[in-house]
Formats: C-alpha cells, structure tokens, sequence
C-alpha cells in the first residue's frame, strides 16, 4: 500500500516562501493525479492545487492563483508545492493526496490515498 511523507513545512512570516515535498514509498505514482489540500481550525478541507499524471497539467484553488506551484518528479516519486508570498490565512495542515480518477476536480471525496499532513504557519 502506497504510504506518503511530506516535508517542508514549518513557521514562516508573512510574504515568505515554503517548498513542501511529498515523496510517495510502496508503490509508484507516476501515472495518478496528486493534489494538494489544506485544512485549517474551524474550516473545512479545500482543494489548494492538483497535477495530472497524464500530461502534467495543473489546476489551483482560487485563492492560491499565481502564488502557489504544484510540480513532481516522477524519477523521485514526488510531488512539489512551492508556496510564495505566504499570507496568514494560508496557516493548515497540508495534505497531498492520491486519485484513481484520470482528471479529478480538487475535491477531497474524489482522492483515495493520504499523507499525513504537515502544518504550515504564517505569522509575524
């Protein structure tokens, strides 16, 4: 069973950057859908960006457009969320996530495989 480890998170200030990495181990991923999720206290879970595995293309939440870039690596079995110009309201725990679907919406009922999550905080 595929198992992920995320990595990247931490405390940042405002308009500060983050990379998070999330390395897939078990089983390849090459060929699936992966995304990126966040959740914060009292919010529910958004869909923040996602990467096909058929083309690379990449969509992203609303509120992440032209700061965020989801990237991978096929040759590492990784999936990239570079994070500029972070805001406080982008404080969550962030989630990549596996799809069976070819072309999946960022919707989290339509991704079957988890991390473990990893916080990120922005604050001055």
């Amino acid at each position: 069973q595929v198992e992920f480890v995320e990595s990247g998170g931490g405390l940042v200030q405002p308009g500060g950057s983050l990379r998070l990495s999330c390395t897939a181990f078990g089983s390849t991923v090459d060929r699936d859908p992966l995304g990126w999720f966040r959740q914060a206290p009292g919010k529910e879970r958004e869909g923040v960006a996602c990467i096909s595995g058929v083309d690379g293309s990449t969509g992203y939440g609303d509120s992440v457009k032209g700061r965020f870039t989801i990237s991978r690596d096929n040759a590492k079995n990784t999936v990239y969320l570079q994070m500029n110009n972070l805001k406080p309201e982008d404080t969550a725990v962030y989630y990549c996530a596996a799809s069976p679907i070819s072309r999946p919406p960022i919707l989290a009922r339509l991704y079957d495989y988890w991390g473990q999550g990893t916080q990120v905080t922005v604050s001055s």
